[in-house]
Formats: C-alpha cells, structure tokens, sequence
C-alpha cells in the first residue's frame, strides 16, 4: 500500500515512516515543521516521497492523496502548551487541519485513516469508591492542589479513591485545549466515516517516549522534560508530590501499532470508527519514571516540587485489550528495557 503519513517528520511519526517502510510499504510524507516541533530539517529516509507541507493546505493535501490507499494522521499541536493564548494555534492545527485532510480524503476516494489520538479526552482516569463503586471525580480544584490535596476524592462521600485501568467506552471528558482538540479530531473522523463511506481507527496514544524525541520545548511530554533537564546535568522537577499515575509506552510500540490498525482497519468490529487505547500496560507514578530515568543517566536524583498545572489530571492508565483481543498488538518494551535505552539515545532539537 501507499500511505499518508501526516507529520511524518515528527518524533511519533519518524518511527512511523521506518516501521512501514520495514513492513514493505510505500510511504508518503507530508509535514510543515511547525517550529514548534522542528529546529531543523529531519533527515528524509531514503525511498520516502516527501512534501513539505501543512495539512491545513487543501490544494497541498489533494496532491498529497493522490494514489494513496490510506492515511496515518499524526500531524498535530502536543501537549499542554505554555498559556491559553496557545488554544487558536491548537485548533487551528489540530482540528482545522484534521477536516481539511478528511475533506481531501472524501474527494480522492481514500477510505482508510488512522488517527492519532491521546488518553487525555478520558480526562481523570477510571477510579473506585469502597462505597459507591466506579465513579467520576469532577475537576480538581485550585484551593486542593495549593494545599497539596492532589488526590480526587469521591464526589458522593468525599473518601479516597483508587485508580484503576480506563477502557475505551469511558465516558469522555475533556479538560484542557489540546485534550478538547483531539477528541474533536475523532468527532471528524466518526462524522466523515459515516458520510463518505469510510473507516477511522483512532488510536489512543498514552504516555509515548523514546529515542527522537524533541528536547528543551514546553510542547514536549514529561519523560523528555526529565531528559533534557539530566542532559543539562540538572535534576527532573515533578510537578505534585510524584505519585500520579502514567502508562509509559515505547514510541517503536506505537509504531507497530499503527501499521498493525492499518493492515486491519477494513474488518473493524461496530462500523466504521473504532477507538482502542495504546498502552505498556504497566503503570508506574511520574517520580519513579524521574527516578529510574535519573539512574540511568548518571545524572541528580528529581525533585517534587509541588507544583501543578491546572488541566491536568491525576492518574489515567491504560486497558489496552480491545487492541490486543481485536488486533493482536501488544506492547514488547518493557518498562526497565525502554528507560535504559532512552537514557542513552538521542534526543531531537526540538
């Protein structure tokens, strides 16, 4: 096959590029480098046609579909940005960006997309009250997080809550702008699914690290964070009291992840989108990453600080079974392995 791979230049879709081209398919790139994302210009692997170009561009993206059998869509606007004047720059990026491409996929006749998701359109993860069973924590407040109050309590009695895995038919609830942006990315690819015949695969991405990854950005997430700030000889600071709750999964498993929805996106279960969340299933706190990443370098043990970030949340980890019950994927990084190596690999210029 022939695949689009929007934002194939960036650190997810790099590793996207080598696993299809190793899966002996023809690759197509098209990326702005958004300087956001890109100091420099990446290196183009050799056999790739590549466009340089922004996914917001109608007449650049038609070009870009021609002979195309599918699309893996990756170009976006990450993280939580620096301040909310961010948030017009996000959706136009993200969400705007996202319908012309789904546009221009309707009018070339490409049926297959998969879609780069994120945990964050769960907002708080799955958690279960001793009383009151499964429920849902409403966003934690300022006075809280100031006090160091940082776990939700239950919302009916008001006693501690343990977190669990979120599955894919978790309610959704949004809380920052980037996370409100992706979930309007799949809003997009179910409506486009069901007007022009086709099929979406949004995969859920958790917490993605590895080698490529971009260094010294706010747009970047925290395991680079902690990289660039050992690669400085400085310590990692983790915001709260470090104990909040992550999947960490390898950026070479979400790769495969990818090729492997491509290969079966036309025998999805249930129509014509279907979401799976991508995860080690391995969840470890923010400070024990910090800590074991710190160890590998050689470099200053972390730091909490007790700081935090309004939007976000406290514990979200994965249930990747739907993926691997359905797909057959499973993540084969390890934890231990996958911090070894990328306390030793490079890191991008942003």
């Amino acid at each position: 096959m022939l695949i689009l791979v929007t934002g194939g230049a960036g650190f997810i879709g790099s590793h996207m590029v080598t696993a299809l081209t190793g899966a002996g398919h023809e690759v197509r790139v098209l990326d702005a480098l958004l300087p956001a994302a890109h100091r420099a210009a990446p290196a183009i692997p050799e056999g790739v046609d590549w466009r340089h170009a922004d996914v917001r561009d109608a007449r650049a993206v038609a070009d870009a579909l021609r002979g195309v059998d599918a699309v893996c869509h990756q170009a976006a606007m990450v993280g939580l940005g620096k301040h909310f004047a961010d948030a017009p720059d996000y959706v136009s990026c993200n969400d705007l960006g996202t319908a012309v491409l789904l546009a221009g996929m309707a009018d070339a006749g490409v049926g297959r997309l998969v879609l780069a998701s994120s945990m964050v359109v769960y907002g708080e993860g799955r958690y279960a009250c001793p009383r009151h069973g499964v429920v849902r924590p409403g966003p934690r407040q300022v006075d809280d997080l100031s006090a160091g109050r940082f776990e939700p309590p239950c919302p009916r009695c008001g006693e501690p809550l343990a977190p669990g895995l979120v599955e894919e038919d978790a309610p959704l609830d949004p809380r920052n702008v980037y996370a409100a942006t992706k979930l309007t990315q799949e809003h997009l690819g179910a409506a486009w699914a069901r007007a022009a015949g086709g099929r979406v695969v949004a995969l859920r991405y958790h917490n993605v690290y590895g080698p490529g990854m971009p260094r010294d950005t706010p747009y970047a997430g925290v395991a680079s964070l902690f990289r660039s700030a050992l690669a400085r000889g400085e310590s990692p600071r983790v915001f709260e009291d470090g104990r909040q709750r992550r999947d960490f999964v390898h950026v070479r498993d979400v790769a495969e992840a990818n090729v492997v929805a491509l290969t079966r996106v036309d025998g999805l279960p249930g129509g014509g989108f279907r979401a799976y969340n991508v995860g080690s299933g391995e969840p470890h706190t923010v400070g024990e990453m910090a800590a074991v990443l710190a160890v590998a370098c050689g470099g200053p043990a972390p730091v909490v600080t007790g700081d935090f970030r309004l939007g976000d949340v406290r514990h979200i980890t994965a249930s990747s079974e739907r993926l691997r019950d359905e797909l057959g994927w499973k993540a084969r990084v390890g934890f231990a392995e996958g911090m070894a190596e990328f306390a030793v690999a490079p890191l991008r210029a942003g």
